[in-house]
């Protein structure tokens, strides 16, 4: 089909539930999870008196300005010595999707929700994952969790677990909180109508700044991917923009990154496998190694992420405009994450990117299925019950959520693909400026600045490599196959 043709913004939808079925991806619910869905009529509730009443304090749920599937809650508490209290509570989700159940089966099989510009696939039906565990305001809702004291050196000094009835006082959106801690813009009217909210934000956005500085001081990586998104006025792609980081969105990351780390801990101790979360030392090192030598910088020849966090906020100090793409790059010599199975005398393999030796997948179960198990191993220490999944279950698991994440993640990117191609193809024969971002044997992958878009170089490339900058012409796009082809410029 000929771009110039194209209806838009409506067949970008069923394009993405075909790209769902093309990589072994469900896109609707069966008549069996609709069938259990009907018998589910109001929101998970358990009378045992091991379950903390916390509705009383100041929780509120900070996400995108369009999320209805809010998976956590953070609150602080000062302590006389300086130290800070830090709560994260995690939707319960497995109080109506046990384990075994038609629900649990497609959460299981997708292992994800799956966000496109048109349509997004969630990994449970709306009605649960946007209503009945969703943590929404003014709710009372069950949840795990994890309780953490921060000291003034951003050390966690002790961790606790347990389950918890909960009540989301207000629901925030990233961008309102953040321009309002930077002096931007007023206190959401969300936080206003809560008595001590905005000392709450000023404490939390405080410790997680410190939290922060120390995981970039023991060498977590300092990236800045692009996360486009298209816009549309109608049936027609308007812009690409991307989503910008921020004090907000730094906050959750950090309070998240400190719960997974803890959970994972919590697990361990108590002698239980669990799922873990890692990145491997990048098998790609020293073609990180010559990248930063174009930039006249020298990293050590064995992998250290302390060293390439220094070149990284050093480049971006130098150049903020394009180093997103360098993050790109360096993301991609990475290589990408999996799940595996550790046991608890076992050497962690870690997570080279967050520089943690420990780490799981525990905050979003209502998104991502290693969350829900996770989930269910911590409940099952909590309530004193037999662990749900046995070693041999949780290694086919990591194989499949491992096989099925990278699945939702060609989705997300074929659609991308599609939505740029849609805008792009007015614009044949126009020149950009572009940086190579990948490099196969089946073809070279660059990605413009301005929109930001990636595409295959379809001319001699063999000279290229990951991270040169190129100025190339757009020669072709297919939004149906999600094709955007340039060729170099001389």
């Amino acid at each position: 089909m000929n771009s110039k043709h194209f209806p838009g913004r409506s067949q970008l939808s069923y394009i993405a539930g075909q790209a769902m079925v093309e990589r072994g991806l469900e896109p609707e619910f069966s008549a069996s999870v609709l069938r259990e869905l009907q018998t589910l009529t109001h929101a998970g509730q358990d009378p045992d008196p091991r379950v903390v009443d916390m509705t009383a304090l100041a929780w509120c749920s900070i996400d995108n300005d369009d999320s209805r599937d809010l998976d956590q809650l953070t609150v602080a508490d000062s302590l006389p010595n300086g130290d800070t209290q830090i709560y994260v509570a995690v939707a319960d989700v497995d109080v109506l999707v046990p384990k075994g159940s038609a629900l649990d089966a497609h959460a299981k099989h997708n292992t994800t929700s799956v966000y496109t510009s048109t349509r997004v696939f969630p990994m449970l039906p709306e009605r649960l994952c946007t209503d009945l565990t969703s943590l929404n305001p003014h709710e009372e809702r069950l949840a795990v969790v994890v309780e953490m004291g921060i000291n003034r050196d951003a050390e966690i000094t002790y961790h606790k677990l347990y389950r918890a009835k909960v009540h989301n006082k207000a629901k925030l959106a990233y961008d309102a909180v953040s321009d309002w801690i930077e002096g931007d813009a007023d206190l959401p009217e969300a936080a206003q109508l809560v008595a001590g909210m905005d000392a709450q934000l000023h404490l939390q956005d405080s410790v997680a700044q410190l939290l922060r500085e120390r995981r970039h001081a023991q060498g977590s990586l300092e990236f800045e991917t692009l996360q486009p998104h298209a816009v549309f006025e109608g049936e027609r792609v308007v812009a690409i923009r991307q989503q910008v980081q921020n004090r907000a969105r730094q906050l959750i990351e950090e309070f998240m990154i400190a719960a997974n780390t803890c959970t994972a801990h919590f697990l361990a101790e108590h002698g239980h496998a669990s799922l873990r979360r890692v990145v491997r030392s990048p098998e790609r090192w020293q073609r990180i190694v010559a990248l930063a030598a174009t930039y006249n910088e020298h990293l050590p020849a064995d992998p250290d992420s302390a060293a390439l966090e220094k070149f990284l906020a050093k480049r971006h100090r130098a150049d903020p405009v394009r180093f997103p793409d360098l993050s790109l790059v360096i993301v991609k010599l990475m290589g990408s994450g999996e799940y595996v199975v550790e046991h608890p005398k076992s050497e962690a393999i870690g997570h080279f990117g967050l520089s943690v030796r420990d780490y799981t997948h525990s905050t979003a179960p209502n998104r991502r299925y290693p969350d829900l198990v996770t989930q269910r191993m911590l409940k099952s220490l909590l309530m004193h019950t037999p662990a749900p999944y046995n070693t041999a279950e949780l290694e086919a698991l990591a194989l499949h959520c491992t096989r099925q994440e990278d699945a939702a993640r060609k989705v997300e990117r074929r659609m991308r693909k599609s939505e740029a191609a849609l805008m792009l193809a007015g614009h044949i024969g126009q020149v950009f400026e572009a940086v190579v971002t990948g490099k196969t044997p089946s073809g070279t992958w660059v990605r413009v600045f301005t929109p930001p878009v990636e595409g295959m170089l379809t001319s001699y490339t063999h000279d290229h490599d990951v991270g040169e900058f190129l100025r190339v012409k757009l020669t072709h796009t297919n939004v149906e196959q999600g094709f955007i082809d340039f060729a170099t410029v001389r």
